[in-house]
């Protein structure tokens, strides 16, 4: 079975983007920058990757990559209709249109049902879910992972990691801590199932 992971930066008041969806206030530090370039590679963009000349590195976690229809938005707005190239990509929309580029698979049916589906997979890597709140809020049920890149900001409002209603807690157990320079910190959670 595949994992579903989580894989996302947040303000320390809970917060993944300001409320237009733009998220330019995180500070970068290069210790921090260093090691997730290494450890995550295939969670920086495609034009990013090559920008930083490491185009031809190697996926290590994930070779699927989730997006909200928002989240897609952001890279279309920027001109980039595939923006993770190296991975297979995945847009859920409720609404029902083309995709603007063959590599991208638009899905506005179930987000749950096809999750399941891409999990039962046969092997390959992890699933990156990349965001945005309202899509982690309709498959917390399935998400096996997070790993947060938590910021030493406050934005106050804006976009939750997790817009959902309320069904109680889902637990979770640190299962990895790193800190940085830039006071920033990586926290893996591994889901404790029954």
């Amino acid at each position: 079975m595949r994992k579903l992971t989580y894989y996302i930066a947040l303000t320390i008041d809970g917060f993944i983007a300001a409320p237009d969806g733009t998220a330019d206030f995180y500070p970068i530090g290069e210790d921090m920058t260093q090691y997730l370039t290494t450890e995550y590679p295939e969670t920086l963009p495609t034009h990013i990757r090559r920008m930083l000349g490491f185009d031809d590195a190697a996926n290590r976690h994930f070779d699927t990559v989730l997006m909200g229809g928002a989240t897609y938005r952001l890279a279309l707005d920027e001109g980039n209709t595939s923006p993770y190239g190296h991975l297979r990509q995945y847009v859920f929309s409720r609404a029902e249109s083309p995709s603007p580029d063959p590599d991208v698979e638009f899905v506005a049916t179930d987000p749950l049902a096809r999750v399941r589906e891409l999990k039962a997979e046969d092997g390959g890597q992890g699933v990156y879910l990349c965001g945005g709140g309202e899509l982690a809020g309709l498959l917390l049920p399935e998400i096996d992972e997070l790993v947060t890149k938590v910021y030493p900001v406050v934005a106050g409002s804006g976009i939750p990691m997790f817009a959902t209603d309320f069904a109680g807690p889902v637990p979770f157990a640190l299962t990895d801590s790193r800190t940085f320079g830039n006071g920033a910190a990586v926290l893996t959670y591994e889901r404790v199932r029954d």
